[in-house]
């Protein structure tokens, strides 16, 4: 990746717009995982962002807004996450670097981005990281105490794919972009968005939003 200075200094700015703190070992692991993706990304097709700069905004900062509401709801805590369709590995591989409390599992389908992931966790290294080639509805239902998507599928249709997979009282953390309404109110009734929360991303001019998901004990 080019101009690593440059990027190195709105990788600084943006945690800090976030509230969050990451040693130098922390930005280096974070910054060779955008290397990796615009690495493959020449010959497998990771992401439709080809520009390293809107890499760093649109994939990396993105997936860091989602960490000081994952750190609020764990205080810190061990947990076991599961990235849905992680493709190149957001925010899941996100999640490992910044949180290295958390085992994150990052599931995809496709095999050359369970790969690619496989290959980043060797690389950066990042040993609470893993990666799982499947269908997410064909994964052993392991505890895991909190489900995340970015912008896969719908609402309802990730919570049907994965609500075998989610531990007791565990919850779901489904990145959107604008205000999903529709998707809210298409729901099943066991199923309670107890916060919707409104991120701000820095330098990006755009819509995000995380939606915390929970199954209802008693309707």
């Amino acid at each position: 990746m080019t101009a690593a200075p440059d990027f190195q200094r709105v990788l600084e700015q943006g945690a800090a717009a976030l509230g969050l703190e990451l040693d130098a070992d922390q930005q280096r692991r974070l910054l060779a995982h955008l290397a990796l993706i615009e690495r493959w990304n020449k010959v497998y097709n990771l992401t439709a962002v080809r520009d390293p700069a809107q890499m760093l905004v649109q994939h990396l900062l993105d997936s860091l807004s989602v960490i000081a509401p994952l750190r609020r709801h764990t205080g810190g805590a061990a947990a076991a996450v599961l990235d849905v369709g992680s493709g190149a590995g957001l925010p899941g591989v996100t999640i490992a670097v910044a949180c290295p409390e958390l085992a994150v599992s990052c599931v995809d389908t496709v095999a050359k981005k369970a790969s690619f992931i496989r290959q980043v966790a060797a690389e950066l290294p990042a040993s609470n990281l893993r990666a799982l080639h499947a269908r997410v509805e064909a994964l052993d239902a392991l505890p895991w105490q909190i489900i995340t998507a970015r912008a896969f599928s719908s609402l309802a249709d990730l919570v049907l794919l994965t609500r075998p997979l989610l531990a007791p009282g565990g919850v779901w953390m489904a990145m959107k972009g604008q205000h999903p309404a529709e998707e809210i109110a298409a729901l099943p009734a066991d199923i309670d968005v107890f916060h919707v929360e409104q991120l701000r991303v820095p330098n990006l001019n755009a819509e995000r939003c995380l939606i915390w998901m929970k199954q209802r004990e008693n309707l």
